[in-house]
């Protein structure tokens, strides 16, 4: 069998016969996040056995709501080309198959195609998977699916946070100096960027007003929703609020310490004083880090998108602070 007979793309079996893959009665691997050689080894040994295996690539570089953010590329076309071909030449009863298809046609994937099962590798969808609509395609059809570590093990998951946040940072740290109230938005949105969280990413920027120019601020501090106890833990062992499907403002089930708190941390840790200073929030602050915040010496806070049904406006203004949104 040629290698193009190993080889689908949703974009012509969307309107043809669906039966050369439901013959296969596959695994599927929906279009993964990137992973190393070691993992997608790891994998095939593990999966191969009981059955052909179906790789989905996605159509686009990164994952849906991370455009340019390199810690999530998808899986690249020709990754494991050559791998394949090598364990297909082999004579073992079942055979890897890849399915290219844009990120947005995986429910429709789910819904019209047959598969033996479903996995789905950790951080290669944007939210919670079971909030999304492929995750409904599933429980319609009743196809079992299981999440997988997006690496080997943890030291592979340390590894590789350690290898790419110098290039994160080049790309999204931002530098000291004088932004307008709309800049100090922008300084929290790319910080924001350096978060692994792939539910949802937070940033902050703390500022003070420079030399009385009004709409003008020093750059402070800044900070990120980061993932504990290391950034790659939930690509690892799976995201709490999928292993409890909870909803999305469940403060129960968490992966990361809220970009606020982060904030404090620093500012504690480098001696930054609070008083006279304005916080840039691209989320409202949920109810618990309200709370917080009130007892602090940060006297301003500005933020563009809501949360909790403005819980924190409330709380913050009643401890004597003022709130202001700002849309951009």
């Amino acid at each position: 069998m040629s290698e193009a007979r190993y080889s689908f793309d949703w974009s012509e079996l969307a309107f043809a016969s669906k039966k050369p893959v439901h013959e296969l009665n596959a695994i599927f691997i929906a279009a993964p996040r990137d992973i190393s050689h070691k993992r997608f080894i790891q994998i095939v040994k593990q999966y191969l056995p009981k059955g052909n295996l179906v790789l989905g690539l996605a159509q686009e570089e990164y994952i849906d709501g991370f455009a340019g953010q390199p810690h999530f590329k998808t899986l690249a076309a020709d990754r494991f080309t050559e791998v394949i071909c090598k364990i297909n030449a082999n004579p073992q009863e079942h055979k890897i198959y890849t399915l290219q298809y844009h990120q947005r046609d995986l429910q429709h994937v789910l819904s019209e195609l047959d598969f033996s099962r479903v996995l789905l590798v950790n951080g290669s969808w944007k939210y919670a998977f079971h909030t999304t609509e492929a995750f409904y395609a599933l429980a319609k059809k009743r196809t079992p699916y299981k999440l997988i570590p997006a690496f080997l093990d943890e030291a592979e998951a340390r590894a590789y946070e350690k290898r790419i946040m110098p290039e994160l940072k080049e790309l999204f740290e931002v530098s000291a100096g004088k932004y307008s109230e709309a800049g100090m938005l922008d300084v929290a949105a790319t910080t924001a960027k350096l978060s692994f969280d792939y539910n949802y990413q937070t940033g902050v920027a703390l500022g003070k007003k420079a030399g009385g120019k009004k709409g003008v601020y020093e750059l402070k501090c800044a900070a990120f929703n980061k993932v504990v106890p290391f950034q790659t833990y939930a690509l690892l062992h799976g995201a709490s609020r999928e292993k409890h499907f909870s909803p999305p403002h469940d403060l129960n089930h968490y992966d990361t310490v809220h970009a606020e708190t982060e904030l404090l941390i620093k500012t504690a840790r480098e001696h930054v004083p609070l008083k006279g200073t304005t916080l840039f929030i691209t989320l409202l602050p949920c109810p618990s880090c309200a709370r917080i915040l009130s007892e602090t010496d940060i006297e301003e806070f500005v933020y563009s998108a809501d949360h909790s049904e403005g819980y924190a406006i409330k709380m913050l203004e009643a401890a004597g602070k003022k709130v202001r949104r700002l849309v951009l």
